[in-house]
């Protein structure tokens, strides 16, 4: 049976730090035609790092990288959630939320 998934890329990141970097600097809502160039170099990037090899050298460029960080982690989802956000601000974003909520609760009463 043959796999559908590229293989794992072991090379170094270049094209993913180019990519990562044209996107940073593209801005979808300034034309149809620029919405158009975000989409490509966005599906192209996503394909890139769908194929990269985990590891310490991606860690550091997802981590300098929020854009490309947010791609990764859409494109892995499925498997991991929201696994490259801190834990410790979602949490304490959720328990202010909570806090908010029951205030205003409290205001109604």
């Amino acid at each position: 049976m043959q796999s559908t998934r590229p293989e794992r890329l072991h090379h170094d990141l270049g094209a993913v730090l180019a990519l990562t970097k044209l996107l940073e600097r593209l801005d979808p809502g300034a034309s149809e035609r620029a919405a158009a160039q975000y989409r490509q170099v966005a599906s192209t990037l996503g394909a890139l790092l769908d194929a990269a090899e985990p590891g310490p050298a991606l860690d550091a460029l997802l981590d300098a990288h929020p854009v490309a960080a947010e791609l990764y982690e859409n494109l892995h989802y499925a498997q991991a959630g929201l696994c490259r956000h801190a834990l410790g601000a979602s949490l304490a974003s959720e328990q202010a939320a909570v806090a908010a909520i029951r205030r205003a609760a409290q205001l109604r009463m």
